[in-house]
């Protein structure tokens, strides 16, 4: 048994910097589970498949293989860290994330890597579905203005051209899309702490789960998983 805390959260909230963050501090690996679904967008992008055939894209989930060494995403051995933030790849990776069966092949990647490894873990469903009795759970929220102008700046950073208008819209449909879909919507876990990172600095929210992590260290963090 290894143990596990997850950071659930809407895109810009900060939670995968925090999370990166914490997992440093502590030792523990780092699990993007953001990367997952980008990585299987991404995928079907090469592969010409249509992203809204529900079947083709959840048989290419199962096909594929998806490893994250430190500071790396591979996507069948192939070095994909920065391919798979690109603008393209983050129009389209809703369709993985609305994917029920792209969902259940992740989510048995997910319980596998947590198996291994005492992971900090940040997505949109790990409190709830993926790790429900993980004792430490946070949900990282923002004004929406401020997580648009942070994902603004991160992809200016890479070198992508786009409107801070279009980051927002973006975002704004994104979010709508998380929350009201029908499978694994983007909610906080009824047990989850609940963090506004509006105007509070990154060091002070990594701080707090850092804390927590260490006050549940000593406890059994990753109970035997759900099964899928």
């Amino acid at each position: 048994m290894r143990r596990v805390v997850t950071i659930d959260g809407p895109a810009g909230s900060g939670k995968s910097t925090v999370a990166r963050i914490v997992a440093d501090r502590l030792g523990w690996r780092l699990l993007d589970t953001g990367a997952m679904y980008r990585s299987v967008a991404l995928a079907a992008l090469r592969a010409g498949i249509d992203l809204a055939d529900e079947e083709a894209l959840g048989a290419l989930a199962g096909r594929v293989t998806v490893t994250m060494p430190p500071g790396q995403v591979l996507l069948d051995d192939q070095d994909v860290t920065r391919e798979i933030r690109t603008v393209e790849v983050t129009r389209v990776t809703r369709f993985a994330a609305e994917n029920p069966r792209v969902r259940q092949v992740l989510a048995s990647w997910q319980r596998a890597f947590a198996a291994e490894n005492d992971t900090i873990t940040e997505g949109r469903d790990q409190g709830t579905i993926v790790f429900p009795d993980a004792p430490c759970k946070f949900f990282l929220t923002a004004d929406p203005t401020e997580r648009a102008r942070r994902r603004h700046a991160e992809f200016l950073q890479r070198g992508e051209s786009i409107s801070f208008e279009d980051v927002l819209r973006d975002q704004l449909r994104r979010d709508a899309e998380d929350t009201e879909r029908a499978i694994a919507p983007l909610r906080p876990a009824d047990d989850a702490t609940l963090i506004d990172t509006t105007g509070r600095t990154i060091d002070e929210i990594a701080t707090i789960v850092e804390t927590a992590a260490r006050r549940c260290s000593g406890e059994t963090c990753f109970p035997e998983p759900p099964q899928s």
